[in-house]
């Protein structure tokens, strides 16, 4: 590993430049987002995403293992930064870092870039507001074993740093496509894909529902459930049910609840 530029003025360019990227019209702009994190940038390195900059701090280090991940970014065509510890401490998105920092391109991937298996295992999700939610979602997702996920009309940017870190760097191993609703509601017809919908009002509970076969999980916002679009154009309403006094579970735990049964049933290997 060559010597790389060490930055410590906190009013360096790019030191500034990294701060800006946690919003995400910057992001936008550049077309670029922020990996923070040992684990996610590892896994963006091994599904061979083209990091372009890492930024690292040895006083922030948790381990040993980092120089062997910084020398394998710079072999993969990252340019390497090395941040004294104030420095980092400017540009980390974590209250507690371990000192690593990639920027990565964004990427877009349409419905039909998706490779599905004969009876693909999908989920849908609706304007998810809350970024932690949508990455947990998408880990979950990835251990239900997922062929891919999509997000309709979406609230959060799918590259919010949060997203990233709730996902453990999941968001780079699953497919993921962002598209309006009506455009994926029709795919999914196309495709022949069957749309079951959580929903509260719904007289059938999930677990007895038929969750084999070609399918797509379809979850909504937290604030509002799912949308009047997809409640009228689903195949088939489901609901979880609630013995206690809340009418509603948090976003996330009703998904996984739903893509675990649905893994039950089409008796996947895990």
């Amino acid at each position: 590993m060559g010597l790389p530029e060490k930055i410590s003025s906190l009013q360096n360019p790019r030191v500034k430049q990294l701060v800006k990227l946690r919003d995400r019209r910057p992001r936008d702009e550049a077309g670029v987002f922020l990996v923070e994190g040992y684990r996610e940038i590892r896994r963006a390195l091994e599904k061979r995403v083209a990091l372009t900059e890492l930024y690292f701090s040895p006083d922030w280090f948790l381990g040993e293992n980092e120089p062997a991940l910084l020398a394998q970014a710079e072999a993969a065509g990252a340019q390497l930064f090395e941040l004294t510890k104030e420095a980092f401490a400017k540009v980390a998105y974590r209250e507690r870092p371990d000192g690593l920092l990639a920027v990565a391109p964004q990427w877009k991937r349409a419905l039909a870039d998706l490779a599905l298996p004969a009876a693909p295992f999908l989920l849908v999700v609706e304007a998810i507001e809350k970024p932690g939610n949508l990455g947990t979602i998408l880990r979950s997702a990835d251990a239900a074993g997922c062929d891919a996920v999509i997000v309709c009309d979406p609230v959060t940017d799918i590259f919010n740093p949060n997203v990233v870190r709730a996902s453990t760097g999941v968001l780079f191993s699953v497919p993921l496509v962002v598209e309006e609703s009506a455009r994926v509601q029709a795919w999914l017809k196309e495709k022949g894909v069957r749309t079951v919908a959580t929903t509260p009002a719904a007289e059938k509970i999930y677990s007895d529902a038929d969750l084999r076969g070609p399918l797509a999980v379809v979850m909504g916002s937290e604030q509002y459930g799912l949308s009047e679009f997809w409640l009228k154009n689903a195949d088939l309403p489901v609901r979880i049910p609630m013995a206690g006094q809340a009418d509603s579970l948090n976003v996330a735990m009703a998904t996984i609840i739903t893509l675990f049964e649905a893994v039950r049933q089409r008796g996947r290997q895990m």
